[in-house]
């Protein structure tokens, strides 16, 4: 009898170890972009990763779901809107973390550090070079007027970053502007697409003269056909700038695992992890001092907009959704 429970004591011990050895995240990036720097990160300091992906909104009720019941240490997702839902639905976990404060810009972090920015995704217009040329671009709110009627191409309002990116205009022109703004594309729309890839292959085509998307899309399509007669342009140089946005993480309010969780995210924002993290999707690094992909590089540099801080995604966006169906933007 004692040796049996001997035997039961050391089978927990051994349990509990693996256990504290393991991180699980919950993550809506796709495995390809992240499972090579969970390994990376086992390979350096022992911990497993295990995730779980899905979409946004589904992980975000799934945690909800489980309450104080959850695996998950870390919510790991794209658009400062998701993550800013997460943490109004009170599931994610204030962090003390001098590291990350100081790797991380305030705008790019919640204001109680629930969540953090990992890599920069900037979303810009894209035009194409048979038909337009780069001076006749300004900003977001020229693709408004009259002289691109029936030249323009969009991604549907449905989408979390078109919703964020009438967030970002909300607060800084106004919402009487903004939706002045947002009427005008939609007069100016020759389609709307489902998704980005369908914007830039529209562009290309010419069946539209420019459109607006998210940069990595443009360089996925850009390396599988080299030849395609699309650039981006970087609006708003002269005010406040490129809409950025992120994709970025924070740990569960439920996490058994607070301190390890802390210094995994601390890892993603130090320069090792950074490189890669933002690298393999081909988006700007967090931290200025690594150096950006190839790809990235070859877009050239732009100021992007630091006024807004992302929580304000989230934050406005029930006001961006409805300001986008009273301009019947689908």
């Amino acid at each position: 009898m004692r040796q049996y429970i001997l035997f039961l004591i050391i089978t927990m011990i051994s349990f509990q170890t693996i256990q504290a050895d393991e991180l699980v995240v919950y993550t809506s990036r796709k495995e390809h972009l992240v499972k090579d720097i969970f390994e990376l990160y086992t390979k350096k300091t022992g911990t497993k990763i295990t995730y779980k992906t899905g979409k946004a909104p589904a992980l975000i009720q799934t945690l909800k779901a489980e309450g104080k019941n959850t695996p998950a240490d870390i919510f790991m997702t794209v658009d400062a809107g998701n993550l800013w839902h997460a943490s109004s639905q009170d599931l994610l976990a204030p962090l003390s973390s001098s590291l990350l404060e100081k790797n991380i810009p305030t705008h790019l972090r919640e204001k109680n550090n629930k969540w953090f920015g990992l890599s920069i995704r900037a979303r810009t217009i894209a035009y194409n070079t048979n038909k337009v040329k780069a001076d006749e671009l300004k900003s977001y709110e020229d693709l408004a007027d009259n002289k691109w009627n029936k030249r323009l191409c969009l991604r549907t309002s449905k989408k979390v970053y078109n919703q964020s990116l009438v967030a970002m205009l909300i607060h800084e022109l106004g919402e009487k502007k903004a939706e002045e703004i947002v009427r005008g594309w939609v007069n100016n729309t020759v389609e709307i697409f489902s998704n980005d890839t369908a914007v830039l292959k529209a562009v290309a085509s010419g069946q539209c003269d420019v459109g607006i998307l998210n940069t990595y899309y443009y360089g996925r399509l850009k390396n599988k056909e080299p030849k395609l007669p699309v650039k981006l342009f970087w609006p708003n140089q002269d005010s406040y700038g490129v809409h950025i946005n992120i994709s970025g993480a924070g740990v569960t309010k439920y996490s058994k695992k607070k301190q390890a969780a802390q210094k995994f995210l601390e890892w993603l924002a130090g320069p090792e992890a950074q490189k890669q993290f933002a690298q393999v999707n081909m988006e700007n690094a967090i931290l200025n001092s690594v150096e950006q992909a190839k790809e990235v590089k070859s877009w050239g540099k732009f100021k992007g907009n630091n006024t807004f801080q992302l929580s304000n995604a989230g934050v406005l966006q029930s006001k961006a959704i409805k300001l986008m169906r009273r301009a019947n933007y689908k």
